[in-house]
């Protein structure tokens, strides 16, 4: 990974340091990172980094989930005329928030970070009580978080197979599924009322 001035679009943000520092020869690192957003303070006290002497090039690295355009006016100057030996590098998920002046002076680099989906240990065209309730005891002891994750996936394999009568009344089932985990139910509960009324649409 290069380390040049760029804004580089990234939802692993820690990882995409990580990177960027294996490539670090005798280049010196500045690193402001924000776990939401980046204020203007932040913003200060980049520029005042930016402007610090030293001999070797500095990486001034800067790392949030939200630049507002007031944070990305302020830093425009110092991006677009940098002092010596300076490079900027701008982390951030999302490529919309990127204001079109900063665009147009540094290059934007989207790295790919698709994961590949666990195996869903359900084979919903084969669903039947005894498959339902294995599934059920494998997920004893999954917190609400991940089960909302597992009631998304059960709910785009359960489209993709056809093998449902997926009616506004069964869809229904999923968002329920959510706002009761969001409400506190218990996880078990909700996969167990969600997979037996899916298990119900079956077609014959």
């Amino acid at each position: 990974m290069r380390l040049i001035s760029q804004v580089i679009i990234t939802s692993d943000i820690e990882g995409t340091i990580a990177k960027l520092e294996v490539s670090k020869t005798t280049e010196r690192f500045v690193k402001i990172v924000k776990e939401d957003t980046f204020l203007v303070e932040d913003a200060k006290l980049a520029i005042e980094k930016a402007y610090m002497a030293s001999e070797e090039t500095t990486v001034v690295i800067l790392a949030a989930k939200i630049f507002s355009p007031i944070v990305q006016n302020k830093l425009l100057k110092v991006i677009e005329e940098p002092p010596p030996k300076k490079e900027f590098i701008i982390l951030t998920p999302s490529k919309a928030t990127i204001l079109d002046t900063i665009r147009s002076r540094l290059p934007i680099t989207v790295l790919s970070e698709e994961k590949e989906e666990e195996v869903l240990g359900l084979e919903l065209a084969q669903l039947s009580l005894s498959t339902v309730y294995e599934f059920i005891q494998t997920h004893k002891r999954t917190d609400a978080k991940a089960m909302k994750l597992l009631v998304e996936r059960i709910g785009k394999e359960a489209i993709c197979s056809q093998r449902f009568d997926l009616d506004e009344t069964t869809l229904v089932l999923f968002s329920n599924a959510f706002i009761a985990l969001d409400v506190g139910s218990p996880p078990q509960f909700v996969l167990n009322t969600l997979l037996l009324k899916l298990l119900a649409r079956k077609k014959r």
